[in-house]
């Protein structure tokens, strides 16, 4: 009689553990699921992205004009 007792504790925490991680599963979001501002999680991404890669070449042109200048400016003196 004491293993059925322990074999319902066992099937009891199981089932809760399974219960916990279907619950948890349902809270993540999928890629076409809309977040703020109306667009989807993965139209965010790719917007995040896109804006990431117009920063690094506007960096990289400032960048590039700055060591012009200073290449002109050693020219003249």
């Amino acid at each position: 009689m004491g293993d059925r007792i322990v074999d319902c504790r066992k099937l009891n925490i199981a089932l809760t553990a399974a219960a916990a991680l279907m619950l948890v599963a349902g809270c993540s979001r999928t890629d076409n699921e809309p977040g703020p501002g109306g667009v989807t999680v993965s139209e965010a991404k790719a917007l995040d992205d896109a804006a990431e890669m117009l920063e690094s070449r506007d960096t990289a042109s400032a960048t590039d004009n700055e060591a012009a200048t200073t290449e002109s400016e050693k020219a003249d003196k």
